[in-house]
């Protein structure tokens, strides 16, 4: 989050092998090209195992998207198009990795029912800069078609929540929330340094599988697309209890 406020900075929060790659080339050709610019490259990589995935199947956008851009990382469970219980969380890891997990191949929640697309976020800064530019440009060329931020051309594709999941405090991916076109919410470790197993931290700062199900589920209660007990239920599934005090207290 303080990256936010310096502008030099290029900051990335890669989660997959492939962007680490991406991030560096373009960072490279950037500083060291025929126009080179005066920034520097800040990445966070995190040291947990996890399988990594090639490049995807469309390399100029997603290594496009690796760069700073949402990119979608794999697309829910067949289901109609424009359903209202489409849901598409995207992210800073770890919601990639840990809803692979819950049901490998697909990015189906651990409860079954309607998928989610799953889309890697990589750097939460540029798309802000990208948004404040659109903006600027917007303001400052009336009568001239207007531009859109692309956080917000790449999910309004679609009717469902939006739930941006980090192992940062949230403010991280708050910094788009007024981009994007659909319902927004996000989850992040708000809260005191700790030191136990990631599974323990993700469950304590309410990050982990459950808590996205449960996000997303609350997203399209609001919306009308369920109803409130399939929420209360899913909380119940999951053993949580609402009545502990908020993580960023404790």
């Amino acid at each position: 989050m303080l990256a936010s406020v310096v502008p030099s900075v290029a900051a990335y929060d890669p989660a997959f092998a492939y962007e680490v790659a991406t991030i560096m080339e373009d960072g490279i050709k950037r500083i060291t090209g025929p126009d080179p610019e005066d920034r520097y490259w800040y990445l966070t990589l995190y040291n947990e195992n996890y399988p990594m995935p090639g490049l995807p199947t469309d390399p100029a956008r997603e290594r496009a998207g690796a760069a700073g851009g949402p990119s979608r990382v794999c697309t829910g469970s067949p289901r109609p198009p424009r359903s209202k219980a489409d849901s598409t969380p995207p992210s800073s890891f770890p919601v990639r990795p840990g809803r692979r997990r819950s049901r490998p191949g697909t990015c189906s929640p651990p409860t079954g029912g309607s998928g989610a697309d799953t889309w890697s976020v990589t750097s939460y800064k540029s798309l802000r800069e990208d948004a404040l530019s659109v903006d600027r440009w917007n303001r400052l060329h009336p009568g001239t078609p207007r531009r859109v931020a692309l956080v917000t051309e790449s999910l309004t594709d679609g009717t469902g929540p939006v739930v941006a999941v980090t192992d940062f405090i949230r403010s991280v991916p708050d910094q788009v929330s007024r981009w994007v076109p659909r319902p927004f919410s996000s989850l992040g470790t708000d809260g005191f340094g700790r030191s136990d197993t990631r599974d323990a931290l993700r469950r304590f700062f309410e990050v982990d599988a459950a808590h996205i199900v449960i996000s997303v589920l609350a997203g399209l209660a609001e919306t009308g697309a369920v109803p409130d007990q399939v929420v209360a239920d899913a909380i119940a599934r999951y053993g949580i209890d609402g009545s502990t005090a908020d993580p960023w207290s404790c």
